[in-house]
C-alpha cells in the first residue's frame, strides 16, 4: 500500500476502535499477532479491547500524530474514558481518565502483525486509585 492508503486504513481501523465494534476491529488483525510484553494473538488482543470497553462503555482515541514508513505505523494518541464497569478488578469510579500513547504497528498483507508501545493499563489503574 502507497503512504496515503496506509493513513486511511489507520483511519479506518482507529474510528472502528473508537465505535467499540470488536467483530470489525478482528477483521484489521492477523490471527497471530504479536504483541510486545502481552500474550499474542487476536483473541488475546479482541479480550483486552473487551475489557477496557467493560470499564469504560465511552473510551475513545484522538489522533496526534501518525508517521508512515514502508510497512510500519508509529502513532501518538490520547485515550479518554469514564469508568463506569469494572475494569481490572476495580469496581466503576466513574472517574475520567486521560492517558497518552504511543503505538508502533507493522503491517502485513493488510493486517496488523505486530504491536508494541505504551499502551499501560497500569497508568489508567493509577488514575482510578490515585
Amino acid at each position: 500500500m502507497e503512504s496515503w492508503e496506509v493513513r486511511e486504513w489507520y483511519a479506518d481501523f482507529l474510528d472502528t476502535c473508537n465505535r467499540h465494534d470488536l467483530d470489525e476491529v478482528r477483521g484489521f488483525v492477523d490471527a497471530g499477532v504479536r504483541r510486545a510484553h502481552l500474550p499474542g494473538g487476536a483473541d488475546a488482543f479482541i479480550d483486552d479491547l473487551a475489557d477496557l470497553f467493560h470499564g469504560f462503555p465511552d473510551w475513545q482515541w484522538r489522533r496526534i500524530q501518525v508517521v508512515i514508513e514502508d510497512d510500519r505505523i508509529a502513532v501518538h494518541l490520547r485515550g479518554t474514558g469514564t469508568h463506569t464497569g469494572i475494569f481490572r478488578g476495580i469496581a466503576a469510579t466513574r472517574r475520567h481518565v486521560n492517558v497518552a500513547e504511543y503505538v508502533f504497528l507493522r503491517m502485513q498483507n493488510g493486517r496488523i502483525a505486530e504491536v508494541a508501545g505504551t499502551t499501560d493499563r497500569a497508568e489508567i489503574v493509577a488514575q482510578l486509585t490515585g
